[in-house]
């Protein structure tokens, strides 16, 4: 069968990566799972939350994304990510220069984030187009002291924070500048450039977790906001009804959308956080985030019934929520020039 690029689906991972984990350990809390960012290993009365993700659609600032997007996958347990790994694929025939590049974006976005950068792997790769980096991030929490995206409950208000399609917003405006830039004001590709500074969730989780009353979070990245609610349910086995009057969509993520004729909702969105709160508190949350200059609103709730998974348009109509088969910035990037 030939798979669609992007993340593996769900239904090969359980068939086929999930029945291939090695000896089993009694230290792993939480080992490979559907929706969840990450693994957590327990040692003593310290427990470890460890995630991987590469950076493959990016070009121009790859390292510095992949420092982000995994410290972004550590910060959804509500935890500060302390230390990152790297693994650098680079194309045949690349300078030193390239290379130099990739390390001082790292090594710029772990300094921002307190990241201490223990250790990795380089190397010139034949036949790779372009550079490939894949991150690992580790942070450390008490014992137990943490959540995961599957914990959301029925009756949880859902909320999102920033905009849908941030990270892909980014990518789309700095690697397709060149064909966007005959349609799209300058100014609005300079902005769309600048949601780079969007990317990190760190701050919010760790705000949000703070506050007692989150039951999960979790990042939606590959897939964008559709496959990170479908990805969320599937780890808390649940269902949601989310409305799209609620989901706010930047105007420069709207344009580069119209242009390539992708969804907003399906466009890889590191730099929102989808979180789960108790119901009764939810507001107390997204008060609390907008205070610290973190837009975050409620954008549905959780139901019990796992089939339910719907999103209801500006008209009231409501509708099966798609269930992402490759990111839409996939789409993007392969239309010709």
């Amino acid at each position: 069968m030939k798979m669609p690029a992007g993340k593996i689906p769900t239904d090969v991972l359980r068939e086929v990566v999930f029945k291939n984990l090695g000896a089993r350990k009694d230290e792993v809390a939480l080992g490979p799972s559907v929706g969840f960012d990450g693994a957590i290993v327990n040692l003593g009365d310290k427990s470890l939350i460890v995630s991987m993700d590469p950076v493959t659609g990016a070009i121009e600032n790859i390292g510095w994304l992949a420092v982000h997007v995994n410290a972004n996958d550590i910060a959804t347990f509500g935890v500060k990510p302390e230390f990152f790994l790297s693994c650098i694929l680079l194309p045949e025939n690349s300078k030193q220069e390239t290379l130099e590049t990739i390390a001082v974006q790292m090594d710029k976005a772990a300094k921002e984030l307190g990241i201490a950068i223990i250790g990795g792997h380089c190397e010139v790769t034949p036949k790779l187009p372009n550079p490939i980096v894949i991150g690992c991030a580790i942070g450390t929490a008490k014992k137990g002291k943490y959540v995961t995206a599957g914990g959301a409950k029925t009756g949880d208000k859902i909320i999102l924070t920033k905009s849908a399609g941030i990270e892909g917003t980014a990518i789309l405006a700095s690697d397709k500048e060149n064909e966007l830039k005959k349609k799209l004001r300058v100014k609005t590709l300079l902005n769309a450039k600048r949601f780079y500074d969007k990317i990190s969730v760190v701050q919010e989780a760790v705000l949000a977790f703070n506050t007692g009353v989150v039951r999960a979070m979790h990042d939606p990245t590959e897939g964008g906001l559709a496959g990170g609610m479908h990805e969320m349910a599937d780890a808390s086995k649940l269902g949601f009804e989310i409305y799209k009057e609620k989901i706010l969509v930047a105007s420069e993520t709207a344009q580069i959308c119209d242009f390539f004729r992708i969804d907003p909702l399906q466009l890889t969105a590191s730099g929102s956080l989808l979180i789960a709160a108790d119901r009764n508190s939810a507001d107390m949350v997204v008060q609390l985030l907008n205070k610290n200059q973190i837009n975050a609103n409620i954008i549905g709730e959780f139901c019990s019934s796992q089939t339910k998974r719907s999103i209801v348009n500006e008209r009231g109509k409501r509708e099966n929520l798609v269930r992402p088969v490759s990111d839409h910035l996939w789409l993007a990037l392969q239309c010709s020039p």
